[in-house]
This record gives C-alpha cells, sequence and structure tokens, in this order.
C-alpha cells in the first residue's frame, strides 16, 4: 500500500513538473516578438492520461496553441513590417499565473504524500528493530 501511494504520487509530482515547465515557457515566452509573417511563440499545454496497466496519471504530449498571435503597433521595433506591426503570442499572463499557482500546488502536494509515506515505511521497518 505504501509502494502504491508513492509510486502513484511519483507520477503526480511527474505530471506536475511538466505542467510548470511548460507554463514557465509560456511566461518566458510572453513577450516575445516576431516579425507579423512570422508565426508567434506557441502557449503550450500540457495532455494527461491514466493507464490501465498502472494506476496514475501520465503526460500523453504537449499540444499547441495559435500560432497566429496578436499583430501590435511597433514601429520603431526592427522587427516591424512597414506598416509598424510586429506579432506577439496570445498568452493571457493572469490565467498562466494562476495555473502556475495551481501546477505548483499540486507538485506540493504529491511530494508531501511521498514524504509521508516514506516516514510511514521508515516507522515500518524501525518496528522490528526496536527489540
Amino acid at each position: 500500500m505504501t509502494f502504491d501511494a508513492i509510486g502513484i504520487a511519483g507520477t503526480g509530482l511527474t505530471v506536475h513538473r511538466k505542467w510548470l515547465d511548460a507554463l514557465s515557457d509560456n511566461i518566458a515566452n510572453i513577450n516575445t516578438a516576431v516579425a507579423p509573417d512570422d508565426t508567434a511563440f506557441r502557449e503550450r499545454y500540457v495532455r494527461v492520461t491514466t493507464s490501465d496497466l498502472s494506476p496514475g496519471a501520465y503526460v500523453a504530449g504537449v499540444s499547441l496553441g495559435s500560432a497566429e498571435g496578436r499583430l501590435v503597433q511597433e514601429p520603431d521595433n526592427p522587427l516591424a513590417d512597414e506598416n509598424g506591426n510586429v506579432r506577439y503570442p496570445d498568452i493571457d499572463l493572469a490565467d498562466q499565473m494562476a495555473q502556475l499557482i495551481l501546477a505548483q500546488r499540486g507538485y506540493e502536494a504529491n511530494a508531501g504524500v511521498v514524504d509521508r509515506a516514506r516516514n510511514t515505511y521508515e516507522a515500518a521497518l524501525q518496528i522490528g528493530h526496536g527489540r
């Protein structure tokens, strides 16, 4: 039972770490400008699945958001076209920060489960050593 808890929480740690990585990429590239005829940075979304073979959650892959982005008038930007436009990703910072908090708390919860399960296992091992 303890090993199951560690294994399941371990899969949760992996999923939340990948989610945190994707969110970090999104936030880091929120102000990445490109020429209007280029594709904007594409927001990363982590896809998660379960398995019939083993308990837990697993990363199924990463989906990408729209490459269209949004055009912004910045005539002084060296990437601007003849109309003064540059393309930015269409990523909502407030949404990314809210998701970042959720992913962080999920990671912390799974880490807590691993820690408590490990402590339980160590306590069980000490029962035989006390005699």
